[in-house]
């Protein structure tokens, strides 16, 4: 794959913590491009496999999916745009759908399973191939029905469920792989199984389905960002919203199903969030914008705080565009997260595009953000994380109101704080590429500017006190062999 260059312009923005719309949507077109190629190896891999790996009839069944897929692609009515799909363009439904975030997680639960050597054929790795392929089959099928062709697919409910991305769950009435009969005609979808009543779902405009069956659980958005912007999904039923096997996300609770109250504090936390982002700056908003295109619920974890303090928030490398986020306790604590996460996501899809270091593996950094000795590249990512929320709190204490400003000048000194103490590593690194180190000098010049309006001194204070004794207890921790804190 040749990678696109990036300008100089687009290292300097994304630096900085921002980015402008050129940049943003460079990012997003170079990820939907790799989403469209690992499907493409999906599909080449599936035919090259083992019959007892893959056998003929699933081969064929792939074949038929894709087919319905091209002609649900061609088929989409002219000017009309998937509402899934992110904004500035016109794909299809079909296109759309294979550009969620969690297909990719799918994608390559299909990859693995598909090579014996990753996954050696055993009885349990055989039916964890058999029930991602047939989650292709739900996929063409969705997107056939969003596009309004009218079609009659055998699709199999498997542990008593079958999931139809973006419109719902169908929940059958045994236990164990259940055939379902799928016909979908005139904007609604019958289900038919053996042994209990069809189930009619109609599709609702843009996301989600509905039906008066108790069997049927249709998928939920929450609304548009902004006013003129598409639902967002609130993605609490996909069977590849989970980060099962991530070493990087072992801490983070497991995805949740959010019932009637759960759901209505996601829509209240929602509701304030386009406005708390803009008090960090219109661009918070506009990126947000860009970048993200569904919420994934997470449990609560265990230790925290009745006030919600303590969540826990993530993206995913192989679902760009999602957010894993525990119940949010306000707007403002929300457009927090999604700051932190976005910039996780901004730079995770520049490091796709280009090389910004060649550092390797070994954990010997000091971050005051974690107990533990970070990577080069952990610490690059935790860095660029606090520089957007060191940003955005900056500019909310610039622009709130007298009662929130206090709470914001202390969260922007910690955060700058933390950065600082960070940068030295960077800035000094033997090991940046050129793109490298324009990104990082950017940084450095991104956290110098915020000089310019500094904390109160009592929150500048205390922020360095937390940070001196951070340093010290993490001296303390570490094995002498381990190089004294960077700075």
């Amino acid at each position: 794959m040749t990678l696109p260059a990036i300008p100089d312009r687009a290292l300097t923005e994304l630096g900085r913590s921002g980015g402008g719309p050129e940049t943003l949507a460079l990012l997003a077109r170079d990820q939907d491009a790799r989403r469209l190629l690992l499907l493409r190896a999906v599909l080449d891999a599936a035919q090259a496999a083992d019959p007892a790996v893959c056998s003929a009839a699933e081969r064929s069944r792939l074949r038929d999916d894709w087919a319905l897929l091209a002609e649900a692609d061609r088929a989409a009515p002219p000017g009309r745009r998937a509402p899934e799909a992110p904004g500035g363009g016109a794909p299809s439904f079909a296109r759309a759908r294979l550009l969620y975030p969690l297909t990719g997680p799918w994608a390559l639960s299909c990859l693995r399973g598909l090579d014996p050597a990753e996954r050696p054929p055993t009885e349990e790795n055989a039916r964890e191939l058999r029930r991602a392929l047939a989650h292709f089959s739900a996929l063409a099928a969705v997107a056939a029905a969003r596009s309004g062709i009218p079609f009659t697919v055998g699709l199999t409910g498997r542990d008593g469920v079958l999931n139809l991305p973006s419109l719902g769950t169908l929940h059958t009435a045994t236990a164990g792989d259940v055939p379902v009969r799928v016909t979908c005609a005139r904007g609604r979808v019958t289900l038919r199984r053996p042994d209990a009543a069809d189930v009619t779902v109609f599709l609702e405009r843009g996301f989600g389905a509905w039906s008066g069956a108790l069997a049927w659980t249709p998928a939920h958005a929450l609304p548009g960002l902004v006013p003129e912007a598409d639902p967002l999904p609130l993605d609490d039923l996909d069977p590849y919203r989970t980060a099962r096997g991530d070493p990087r996300h072992r801490a983070l609770s497991a995805p949740t199903t959010l019932d009637d109250p759960e759901r209505k504090r996601w829509l209240q936390a929602w509701s304030g969030t386009a406005a708390a982002l803009r008090t960090g700056g219109a661009h918070r908003e506009a990126e947000a914008l860009a970048l993200l295109r569904c919420l994934v619920p997470l449990e609560m974890p265990p230790d925290a705080e009745d006030d919600g303090g303590g969540g826990c928030s993530a993206t995913r490398r192989d679902a760009f565009g999602a957010l894993l986020c525990s119940t949010p306790p306000s707007p403002v604590a929300f457009a927090g997260t999604l700051v932190h996460e976005l910039q996780h996501a901004k730079l995770a899809a520049l490091s796709d595009l280009t090389t910004l270091h060649h550092a390797g593996p070994e954990a010997r950094y000091f971050a005051p953000w974690r107990p533990d000795p970070r990577p080069f590249d952990g610490l690059l990512q935790g860095a660029y994380a606090h520089l957007g929320l060191a940003d955005f709190f900056q500019r909310r204490a610039l622009t709130a109101d007298p009662a929130h400003r206090e709470p914001a000048w202390a969260q922007h000194a910690r955060y700058r704080a933390q950065v600082g103490a960070a940068l030295p590593a960077l800035v000094g690194a033997p090991h940046l590429t050129a793109p490298g180190r324009r990104f990082v000098d950017a940084m450095a010049t991104a956290y110098e500017d915020m000089g310019d309006h500094p904390a109160p001194r009592g929150h500048t204070a205390r922020a360095q006190a937390y940070l001196k004794a951070a340093r010290t207890l993490w001296t303390r921790r570490q094995a002498p062999s381990v190089p004294r804190p960077n700075g």
